[in-house]
């Protein structure tokens, strides 16, 4: 999501895509944690929110929704799922702009900063090298004093969790790139990357694993 050539498609492979959001909402307490995020992020009126890694649009559109007076954007390299959002973003009737690509350099240039960065089901799929440069590109992206919230896969902490893990995420999506977050690695990256006030707001048990949500501010 930092300028990689590659990524990761949703569920892990291409062919899944289509199964994406009935998945996630059966296996991962989706309405939980997604209203767990949705509070941590607190949008306002005026601000200006951009969902990195938006897959489908469930965070993008539902924020939309929220507070119709904010400036929403989502961006994801892949078309399948953008032409899903866009299409969910119609249905619900609210405005989301919608890029494809990466969040580097290229896409930040000209652009106005942003009060909000979030991203969910993004960073566990990502090498650790990527985590990092994603988290250095989300904070060049942010207004002074603008914040940082994920909802992921974090520190599975219990042994039922690292098993369940195991056994749905990494047989999808590897252990490489996804056993960095199982470790518990999030919050000391994000610090790194230059953020204050770093926290974990809840870690929420589920079939697939324990989801985090994580914030920190600029």
């Amino acid at each position: 999501m930092s300028g990689r050539a590659d990524y990761t498609p949703a569920l892990g492979v291409r062919w899944l895509t289509p199964i994406y959001d009935s998945a996630i909402a059966l296996l991962t307490r989706e309405r939980a944690w997604r209203t767990m995020l949705a509070e941590a992020i607190d949008l306002k009126d005026g601000e200006r929110l951009l969902d990195v890694g938006c897959g489908t649009g469930s965070l993008a559109v539902r924020l939309a929704s929220i507070r119709s007076g904010a400036d929403v954007h989502g961006i994801d390299p892949d078309p399948d799922v953008l032409s899903r959002a866009r299409l969910k973003a119609a249905k619900a009737g609210v405005r989301v702009e919608f890029h494809e690509g990466f969040v580097d350099d290229s896409f930040l240039a000209g652009r106005d900063q942003y009060d909000v960065i979030t991203s969910s089901l993004v960073f566990h799929q990502v090498p650790l090298e990527g985590k990092r440069e994603l988290l250095a590109a989300m904070r060049r992206a942010l207004k002074p004093g603008g914040r940082i919230c994920i909802g992921d896969y974090g520190h599975q902490r219990t042994p039922l969790m690292r098993r369940l893990f195991r056994a749905t995420v990494q047989v999808l999506d590897g252990v490489a790139d996804t056993q960095p977050n199982a470790d518990g690695v999030l919050p000391d990256l994000i610090r790194r990357a230059g953020f204050d006030s770093v926290a974990e707001i809840a870690a929420l048990p589920t079939a697939t694993g324990s989801i985090s949500i994580l914030s920190g501010h600029c």
